[in-house]
């Protein structure tokens, strides 16, 4: 399968709900492209986050540091899912760190280009930040879950 060279060919993923195709052109201007190797780290928990990452090609795996030099997997993440999303708001830091497992293809939105973005078009930049803040409920609510279900056998009852 050949990697999505435009933001319209993506136009399935939360990312783009609500957001017609002439605007998915005007945020092809503010998105970038970017190959990650199988094997490389995307980030590191803890570092400085200035992007968001849209998921055209590949897996990549989101774990948690446990301990020195030990790693949890959390989340494995695959095309259409968006990782580092709080980056274009806060630009804090990264909560979890992002290996790539199979070479990955994306589109990145750097914190510079959203900011850019919401002055040029601030009905656009809305819509997007609404769809941003969805996705990262939708995980709140999916992790809250399997924390409630892990606490319940943890304590040997059925929930």
């Amino acid at each position: 399968m050949a990697a999505a060279t435009t933001l319209a060919e993506l136009h399935r993923s939360p990312l783009f709900d609500k957001i017609s195709a002439e605007q998915l052109a005007t945020l092809g201007s503010f998105f970038k492209t970017k190959t990650v190797a199988a094997g490389a780290t995307l980030f590191v928990e803890n570092m400085a986050g200035e992007s968001l990452y849209l998921i055209v090609r590949g897996t990549i795996k989101i774990s948690k540091m446990l301990a020195e030099g030990d790693e949890q997997v959390m989340a494995i993440l695959g095309p259409d899912d968006v990782l580092g999303e709080m980056a274009v708001f806060t630009g804090g830091c990264r909560s979890a760190t992002a290996r790539v497992a199979e070479e990955a293809h994306l589109f990145a939105l750097h914190r510079a280009d959203y900011e850019k973005l919401a002055e040029l078009n601030p009905r656009l930049c809305l819509q997007l930040t609404r769809n941003i803040i969805g996705i990262f409920s939708e995980r709140i609510r999916a992790s809250q879950h399997e924390y409630r279900h892990m606490l319940l056998a943890a304590l040997g009852r059925k929930g």
